[in-house]
């Protein structure tokens, strides 16, 4: 294949010198004359193990090439690739005039050619900017419609320096974020010879998931280093500690934890965060990314209040009780501060969970329970079905069984807030009317 690669910045010539060992033709288009002048003399001004070496053995093979003016070449290309850099302004705004003018360059190419050619982002942005901002220029540029006459596709990259040529031959998966399938599958043409699994995607979730797999690595780095802080104040080996940390594979290093869903609860976590983080003002220690855990957690309960605020129906039931299914410990359960709130809004509230029953609850846990929804006895229903025939929402906050199937067979009119994502479909993550069609 015919490769534009637009920018060779440190992403764009690695991802440049890559492909062209991969077998294609790859035109870099620079606008800077000296670095242009240094790639066609095999030579590379970013420093990065192996790189040179491959920057002089594509030259040399007439794989890699480079130029100031690649809007001539668009006609004899299949893909175009914007890795231009998106640096912060001073408020933390991407600077996005380099994406603008190469989509400008790139349109008014795409004006006189007959064959499909897909536009590839490389470099970082934010949800959005693919389909609106890129497109809109693209479409305005040439004259031609997106996805019928051109393609467009958001592919990430995830090279680390250091590292970066291993990353692009080895990565864990390679996203591809594609306006329409014929785009996609284009894409998928670059990485036959990459061993990792092609992941198709929005190109929403495409420009999303790079940022968040960023923000993850920053906050782990972060988090590691408050425990780091507070080891070093006890005289604790903070690496030792963590290395423990770390091999328990089933929950620490794991997607445990990690599915979007409702508030965290119990008597394990909101206790031992409030435990470690008073520990550590009265240590003379900050640690600001542990203190802002639980009124992040916090807000979880504040948006599915807001949420049935603008559902609108005052007549909720609400599945599950306690903070997870299969226990009766109501300490700290999230959905018990919500129920609290909708009282307080005005809301009428049932209640259905297979697990609490008050006249088998015994101490503590019976005497929370009874102080913190003194009107459990009225508002707790024997069934699920039960419930469903006296509400107009439902509530779910636990994953259980035949839950979905007993809407079903209800017939009726229902709208569901779904806490813990009971279906896969993403449209219906937080909400849905439901009208009896199949989940």
């Amino acid at each position: 294949m015919r490769i534009l690669v637009w920018g060779l910045g440190y992403v764009g010539t690695v991802s440049a010198g890559c492909l062209a060992d991969l077998g294609n033709e790859v035109i870099g288009v620079e606008p800077h004359h000296p670095k242009v002048k240094a790639i066609n003399h095999g030579l590379c001004a970013i420093k990065e193990p192996g790189l040179q070496e491959l920057v002089r053995a594509t030259v040399e093979s007439s794989h890699f090439r480079a130029t100031t003016d690649g809007l001539n070449l668009i006609p004899q290309s299949d893909i175009s690739l914007i890795c231009v850099g998106t640096p912060n302004g001073a408020n933390g705004r991407p600077r996005l005039d380099a994406i603008e003018n190469v989509s400008r360059d790139i349109g008014r190419g795409l004006r006189h050619i007959s064959h499909y050619h897909v536009v590839v982002i490389r470099s970082t942005v934010f949800p959005g900017t693919s389909r609106h901002l890129v497109r809109s220029i693209l479409e305005e540029q040439s004259g031609k419609k997106a996805g019928e006459d051109f393609g467009l596709v958001m592919n990430p990259e995830f090279l680390r320096e250091g590292s970066a040529v291993n990353d692009f031959h080895t990565p864990s998966y390679t996203i591809i974020g594609e306006l329409d399938k014929h785009s996609g599958e284009l894409v998928d043409r670059l990485y036959q010879k990459i061993n990792a699994p092609l992941k198709h995607v929005t190109l929403e979730e495409a420009e999303l998931l790079k940022i968040t797999n960023n923000a993850f690595h920053a906050l782990k780095v972060g988090f590691g280093n408050e425990i780091g802080r507070l080891c070093d104040h006890l005289r604790i080996d903070s690496h030792r500690l963590m290395e423990l940390v770390c091999e328990d594979s089933k929950l620490n290093i794991s997607p445990a934890y990690l599915r979007p869903g409702f508030a965290f609860g119990g008597s394990c976590l909101p206790k031992d965060l409030r435990f470690i983080t008073y520990n550590a003002r009265r240590l003379g220690i900050e640690v600001p990314i542990l203190d802002a855990i639980l009124y992040s957690n916090d807000l979880q309960v504040t948006l599915a209040r807001l949420k049935l605020q603008e559902i609108g129906f005052k007549n909720v039931g609400v599945l599950g009780l306690s903070f997870k299914p299969g226990t009766d410990d109501l300490r700290e359960s999230p959905i018990i501060r919500l129920i609290q709130d909708l009282w307080q809004d005005g809301f009428n509230v049932l209640v259905y969970d297979p697990d609490v029953n008050p006249t088998e609850m015994l101490g503590s846990n019976l005497a929370y329970l009874s102080r913190q929804l003194p009107q459990i006895n009225d508002i707790l229903c024997d069934s699920f079905e039960q419930m469903l025939t006296q509400c107009e929402v439902v509530v779910i906050s636990q994953k259980r069984p035949g839950v979905l199937e007993a809407i079903q067979k209800f017939g009726q009119r229902l709208v569901i807030l779904d806490l813990v994502r009971m279906t896969d479909h993403p449209e219906r993550l937080m909400f849905k009317e439901y009208r009896g069609m199949s989940w």
